[in-house]
């Protein structure tokens, strides 16, 4: 196995000879085999154990035995005593996720420390199996049917061609010491019963089984490299972001076989499931412009050419402006507020606004415009509700929501970025202008 370990190691370029890694040691079989892969192929490495003080003397009898372990070796040694229970807790998560982004946050912090390249797991091709079948019973997208990759990021698994049986074989035949952790026995948790109750059902169906799932994993994984390839040659021809809104073209859905997975791909970095994912895919296929689908965080609009999604605004509060006041915020945008005489010069763009000081009363509201809102738009004597005027714009409805209306005494001035009032307009008898330009 030595021999097979140290090829897939240099096929892949998993492991640079010249540097130290991290290795995530729980004492157990895999993590003590891969120790001994790792110590005879000359790679150095450090030992990082976390006790999650989860089952009593025995997380600390694991403890004690990987300590043991490094100090005889002479292993630079790392250990975290976890507060796992506490961390549950405090943050709503399982045991299972608690256990993992502790353990992940604390290898995070020793490679930077001692300035190591990356971490070692020992995750195995039993694992691997289980793990996409685990995603599978749980509802999952190519990468989950895809599994482990041999490296992400500063994560490598060294030992994901070698099954348990392989694994539990060399670590006989050279005399390794393990300790056995009892919960793993356990049908408590999804994985073990796939482990000890499916998996070997469906091992034994099949002489060859084993081989042609893993066959198929590749094929699968592969497949999602052909779909990774297509999808951002997709996004960078069909989709764009402008000022804060993420837009996307329909047509793209029509154009393309399989355009509902490449559309959940596309929404799910906004935190869209694969079921509103297929909804905002029927409402854009069947036309039903106007359609409006919430995630957490951010709004999808079907709009009339385009899907466009943009992150949920912050309820508004109103806010007044006084005479004196020299800028206007609204978060996202500001405003240079000027006290100017009437020349030549005319600002014609909606995105400013040049009104008569003189017919304004202080202090201006600004608040979101309301439904049942009026105002009569520039150049028009007559009034029209605010929600018509937008939709002569043909603003979408996610562009719509957040806009905002300045008001004296309770009368629209100005929309803001759009149009101003045709009262409040400047005239030949103006004597003083308040200008509102946007920075």
């Amino acid at each position: 196995m030595i021999e097979a370990f140290i090829r897939h190691i240099q096929e892949k370029s998993l492991i640079d000879p010249d540097k130290r890694y991290l290795l995530a040691c729980s004492g157990g079989l895999d993590s003590m085999c891969l120790a001994h892969l790792l110590e005879k192929s000359g790679v150095s490495f450090d030992i990082a154990h976390v006790n999650f003080q989860l089952r009593g003397t025995e997380s600390d009898q694991d403890e004690l035995f990987v300590q043991d372990f490094a100090a005889r070796k002479s292993i630079p040694f790392h250990l975290k005593k976890a507060q796992t229970k506490d961390y549950v807790e405090s943050h709503k998560v399982s045991m299972q996720e608690a256990a993992r982004d502790l353990r992940y946050a604390f290898f995070e912090q020793i490679l930077a420390q001692q300035n190591l390249a990356a971490v070692l797991v020992a995750h195995h091709q039993d694992d691997q199996i289980e793990t996409i079948f685990l995603n599978l019973l749980r509802g999952t997208g190519i990468e989950g049917i895809s599994g482990m990759s041999d490296q992400r990021g500063q994560i490598i698994r060294p030992l994901l061609p070698f099954s348990r049986e392989e694994i539990e074989g060399f670590a006989r035949s050279e005399g390794l010491s393990w300790r056995e952790d009892s919960s793993n026995e356990k049908t408590d948790y999804l994985r073990n019963k796939l482990r000890h109750q499916m998996l070997p059902n469906l091992m034994d169906m099949k002489e060859d089984s084993r081989q042609n799932l893993l066959a198929s994993f590749d094929r699968i994984r592969d497949t999602g490299r052909a779909f990774a390839s297509l999808f951002e040659e997709w996004t960078s021809r069909y989709s764009k972001e402008m000022d804060g809104i993420f837009s996307l073209e329909i047509q793209a859905l029509k154009q393309y076989s399989g355009s509902q997975s490449l559309l959940f791909y596309w929404l799910r970095q906004f935190g869209f499931n694969s079921d509103q994912s297929k909804n905002i895919h029927h409402a854009a296929i069947l036309g039903n412009s106007g359609k409006i689908f919430e995630s957490r965080e951010y709004l999808a609009n079907v709009d009339r050419e385009d899907i466009l999604v943009c992150k949920k605004e912050m309820e508004f509060t109103p806010l007044e402006l006084g005479i004196s006041d020299i800028e206007l915020n609204l978060g996202n945008e500001s405003y240079s507020i000027i006290h100017s005489q009437p020349g030549d010069f005319i600002d014609k763009n909606s995105s400013n606004a040049m009104l008569d000081f003189d017919l304004l009363s202080f202090p201006l509201e600004i608040r979101t415009w309301q439904l049942g809102d009026r105002f009569n738009p520039l150049g028009m004597s007559q009034e029209k509700k605010v929600s018509d005027f937008l939709i002569d714009l043909k603003i979408p409805f996610i562009k719509k929501a957040p806009v905002k209306v300045v008001l004296s005494a309770g009368k629209i001035a100005w929309i803001i970025g759009h149009r101003i009032a045709d009262w409040a307009k400047t005239t030949a008898g103006t004597r003083k202008i308040f200008y509102l330009k946007k920075n």
